[in-house]
């Protein structure tokens, strides 16, 4: 039986409903259902417009306000100037496969933690500090294949750059750039 979908609906006055729960609830609330890894949707209550992405970006701003930023005024504008960019696809999918490495890599780390602490350890900061040193290799390792992964999908992404920019000039008569058959040789004369 497949799991189904947790619906909360988002109200003009701007409140959100969980219909599982019957129960108004608050951004923190939906930031709990991400947390937990519950799949839901939210919707506008009338017109059934998926707000999910919009209440997420809530979500996001009121973490990034909300004491150490993860993204620096920097990133942001860069990330910004891929909107309307014709990489803009393919940026979103270079970031998308960055987070689930990343997650791996995370998961990896807490694998190996608790096969040597316990499945819950409440790990000191000295103990944290040894686990960290004993794994050192591991973690160059994995931050290593993280990189690797990285750079290949860029790299991915510069090939579908390519053949995109070969796709739309490729019917125009520039030299040596794979043009009409022909045509480049008539100009060499």
């Amino acid at each position: 039986m497949a799991t189904q979908v947790r619906l909360i609906k988002k109200y003009p006055n701007r409140r959100l409903y969980d219909t599982e729960t019957s129960t108004y609830i608050t951004l923190g609330d939906v930031k709990k259902l991400v947390l937990a890894q519950t799949e839901f949707r939210v919707e506008d209550a009338k017109t059934r417009e998926d707000l999910t992405r919009s209440i997420l970006l809530q979500i996001i701003l009121e973490e990034e306000a909300g004491g150490a930023p993860m993204f620096t005024s920097d990133m942001l504008s860069q990330i910004i100037r891929f909107y309307g960019n014709a990489m803009q696809g393919m940026m979103g999918n270079f970031l998308e496969k960055n987070v689930h490495t990343f997650m791996d890599i995370q998961k990896r780390m807490q694998d190996q933690s608790s096969q040597m602490y316990g499945a819950n350890p409440m790990l000191s900061a000295d103990a944290w500090n040894e686990f960290v040193k004993m794994q050192g290799p591991a973690i160059q390792g994995l931050m290593g294949r993280y990189l690797e992964q990285s750079a290949n999908a860029f790299v991915e992404m510069q090939k579908q750059m390519q053949n995109q920019t070969r796709n739309m000039f490729g019917g125009f008569p520039f030299a040596g750039f794979g043009g009409v058959p022909g045509k480049d040789e008539d100009n060499k004369g």
